[in-house]
């Protein structure tokens, strides 16, 4: 996938995987990868700001395997968020659909 399509709706990803329950960081990586192809030094940042803006509230839980996993959980603003990019993605898919429909000839 175009490496700009993906950043331009990556945001969008992972904060409806993070809506469906909460994730830690790795499984959020292997549940984003189904859609996108991502890696570990895309997807921290994003959590990162996602959290400094308020979308994500952090809680630790301990594991049984190593050190404790920082889980993310979607805030109300988080959602509120996450339903004005669908709403954008809606809007602009539509156009592009359309825009491709009205002048694509094969």
């Amino acid at each position: 996938m175009n490496t700009q399509f993906k950043k331009g709706v990556l945001e969008l990803i992972v904060l409806v995987a993070v809506s469906k329950k909460d994730m830690y960081g790795y499984e959020l990586i292997s549940e984003v990868s189904r859609v996108v192809d991502i890696n570990d030094g895309t997807i921290y940042p994003l959590l990162k700001r996602l959290t400094n803006d308020k979308y994500f509230e952090t809680y630790l839980v301990e594991s049984t395997g190593g050190p404790p996993r920082k889980y993310y959980k979607l805030t109300s603003l988080g959602k509120e968020k996450m339903h004005e990019l669908k709403s954008t993605w809606d809007q602009f898919n539509n156009s592009v659909n359309n825009f491709i429909k009205e002048g694509y000839n094969e």
